[in-house]
């Protein structure tokens, strides 16, 4: 990659002293080691290529985001990792290439690179210049979510309106219906049957629609300093007929000298009896749920384990979607439920699962109060 400068010295070096070809070239070096050094604390990826697209020169950051040496990097054509790139296309003078690029390894990020011709005029090679979005990604996607959120609670605020009315009154009517069965006696029994089913569906039309408000509905927390190990015991207590009758068999690890932290207790426990429930039903068969907690200078964390069947990688990225549910029985909005009550305590929940070996849900609650977000009413 020539410049202008060196262009002239090509033309002259034959000219030149020796003790004056020596001076040009120190500062030539000199020029190049502080070149690099900028380059290599850039908190941008750069990456030069040859024509041909091949790598001349990588810094420290590009080699960071893909977990490679220079060496590993420098040489090779930059086209056996990026499929798809147009070389010719970029030949063109003024062209600008765009894109976005997820990446596994060393760890997962997202990446976007732009790629273009050094000198339009006369072109000696590309420069790629790779920029971190993890972030930003995850913000606009917090964003998008929040406004999804926004949009049910409308939703639900209409659906309530719309359909508690009348259930009320089938309700009233169903009852009514009910006495005049029950006078009929034996010949009602039939009748009383057919009653009961709808009287049932009636109730479960009811809790799903109490359950979407609970949801979707902001609440401020009324921060009290517990013990969170206390909230922990006290919900397994709560549920331990539905273990047993699920015939799962409960292991904890919690820390002794876990300090108090600022909760609301009631929906910390509505959030502990959602993952207890959640474990036994993934595992109908019996199993073990194991509880643990662990804490440092910032934060504690609680682990729930099952043994159960686990959960494919493609219901990993719908779970916290309402109304999405692996059971035919479900509603779907449990760990909705969970995930608001988290976020409402300034956590974040996190979800690691293998098929056919179980599912670990791990909650991080920071020590001290966090200022939380909440939607604004619709």
């Amino acid at each position: 990659m020539r410049t202008a400068f060196i262009d002239k010295l090509i033309k002259r070096i034959d000219k030149l002293e020796p003790g004056e070809l020596q001076h040009v070239m120190l500062d030539l070096l000199r020029e190049k080691g502080f070149l690099e050094k900028v380059f290599q604390a850039l908190q941008e990826g750069i990456i030069l290529l040859d024509t041909e697209g091949q790598v001349t020169y990588v810094n420290r950051a590009a080699c960071q985001f893909f977990g490679l040496e220079a060496e590993q990097v420098v040489g090779q054509k930059l086209a056996q990792g990026l499929r798809g790139l147009d070389w010719p296309e970029l030949l063109k003078p003024g062209t600008v290439i765009s894109r976005d690029l997820e990446v596994v390894y060393p760890e997962n990020r997202y990446l976007n690179f732009t790629i273009t011709s050094i000198d339009d005029e006369a072109p000696l090679g590309f420069v790629m210049i790779i920029r971190d979005i993890t972030q930003t990604r995850k913000v606009t996607e917090e964003k998008i979510e929040s406004e999804r959120i926004s949009a049910l609670t409308i939703l639900a605020a209409g659906v309530a309106h719309e359909l508690g009315n009348p259930l009320n009154s089938i309700t009233i009517h169903l009852q009514l219906l009910e006495r005049r069965i029950r006078k009929m006696g034996a010949a009602g029994a039939k009748l009383q049957e057919h009653l009961d089913v709808a009287l049932g569906e009636i109730k479960r039309l009811d809790f799903i629609i109490s359950q979407f408000l609970t949801a979707v509905r902001p609440t401020q927390p009324h921060f009290q300093p517990i013990i969170v190990t206390d909230l922990i015991l006290e919900s397994l207590a709560f549920l331990k007929p539905e273990l047993s009758q699920h015939n799962v068999s409960v292991r904890t690890e919690l820390r002794a000298d876990v300090p108090a932290m600022p909760l609301d207790g009631n929906q910390m426990k509505q959030a502990f009896y959602n993952l207890i429930r959640n474990a036994c039903q993934a595992m109908p068969e019996g199993g073990t749920l194991t509880v643990e907690t662990t804490f440092n200078d910032y934060e504690i964390r609680i682990a729930f384990t099952d043994t159960g069947k686990g959960i494919s990688a493609d219901n990993l990225n719908h779970l916290f979607q309402p109304f999405f549910t692996t059971r035919g029985s479900g509603t779907g909005l449990g760990l909705m439920i969970v995930r608001r009550i988290v976020r409402e305590h300034g956590g974040e929940i996190d979800i690691e699962s293998r098929v056919g070996k179980g599912t670990r849900f791990t909650l991080f609650l920071p020590l001290v109060e966090k200022k939380i977000r909440l939607l604004e009413a619709g």
